[in-house]
């Protein structure tokens, strides 16, 4: 299991470094040394945030940061980029704000639509080469896409959102990863909390939460139809004598040993919850079970906007 720290910076409400710190030294503690963040969180903010955290623990922690996507100072999206010149640009951009020589393990944020993936991968083939990058990721790439990617350089992992409540990478993704030897990271694996049983209506929301806008399941009318799907899975949860979240992340992990979950969190407590779903063992029948709670296709509304959407890669 490892650690998604966008919410530390942006997107879910206001930021609080010195609790995200904590919780970084905390995840440590209990075992969790991958984590995960990206160069448009907080606009390099978050890179910053773990720099402060890295200083004395670098060679212990397993690092992954993401390209393409551009945003100005202020935070507008100004969109993709994934031309060759700009990846050795973002890298060397990424590299200062994490003061480390090293990227563990960098990501294509989102395929550029005008520029083949080939001819971005070949550019990030070369971080290899130049030793500024160990092990090169896509995220949110289809069969297509990882196919033509691994035809020119060795790919070691795909980030796609799964979770009971986002199952589409089950299929034709999965098993092109399979087939080609690549380790899948499943972020929001808590369906950006709605797993949790946390969020029941939108006066659950803190200002500056970017869920709301972010995507349809969380629409007053969707959003009380999926709470109905989460109280299905507290039930069993109560059965089982462990959370909502946990037994949602145990379900992700038990999908296969080459899948990593990386359930995001700023506070300590969350973190505590979540990483002792490492714990939680589930029978062929209480999977089963889950599935049949909430069965493919039975959330309400996509995970993204459509427009939101059309930035996927085939």
């Amino acid at each position: 299991m490892g650690l998604g720290c966008m919410g530390m910076s942006d997107f879910y409400g206001p930021m609080d470094d010195a609790e995200s710190l904590r919780t970084l030294a905390r995840a440590m503690d209990l075992g969790i040394d991958f984590f995960d963040t990206a160069d448009m969180y907080g606009v390099g903010r978050n890179e910053e945030l773990l720099a402060q955290f890295l200083k004395g623990r670098r060679d212990r922690v397993v690092l992954a940061t993401k390209f393409g996507f551009v945003r100005q100072p202020d935070g507008t999206f100004v969109g993709v980029n994934g031309r060759p010149e700009y990846v050795k640009e973002a890298c060397e951009a990424s590299l200062r704000r994490l003061q480390t020589d090293v990227i563990d393990l960098y990501y294509l944020h989102r395929v550029d639509p005008a520029v083949p993936v080939e001819e971005t991968v070949g550019a990030m083939a070369q971080l290899v080469k130049e030793g500024k990058v160990r092990c090169l990721g896509l995220s949110e790439v289809g069969p297509v896409g990882l196919r033509k990617a691994a035809a020119v350089a060795r790919i070691t992992a795909l980030q796609t959102e799964y979770s009971l409540f986002s199952r589409d990478a089950e299929g034709p993704v999965l098993d092109a990863c399979r087939e080609l030897g690549i380790g899948f990271v499943a972020y929001s694996p808590l369906g950006r909390g709605l797993l949790t049983g946390r969020f029941r209506s939108a006066a659950d929301f803190t200002e500056g939460d970017w869920r709301r806008a972010l995507g349809p399941r969380f629409s007053d009318e969707n959003l009380a139809h999926n709470v109905r799907l989460v109280e299905a899975i507290e039930a069993m949860a109560r059965e089982k004598r462990c959370t909502a979240a946990q037994l949602a992340i145990a379900w992700v992990m038990a999908q296969g040993e080459d899948i990593v979950p990386i359930p995001g969190t700023k506070r300590v407590e969350y973190l505590e919850v979540n990483a002792a779903a490492a714990d939680l063992t589930l029978s062929p029948e209480e999977l089963q079970h889950l599935a049949e709670v909430v069965p493919l296709e039975a959330v309400a509304g996509g995970r993204y906007t459509p427009d939101r959407m059309k930035a996927l890669a085939e």
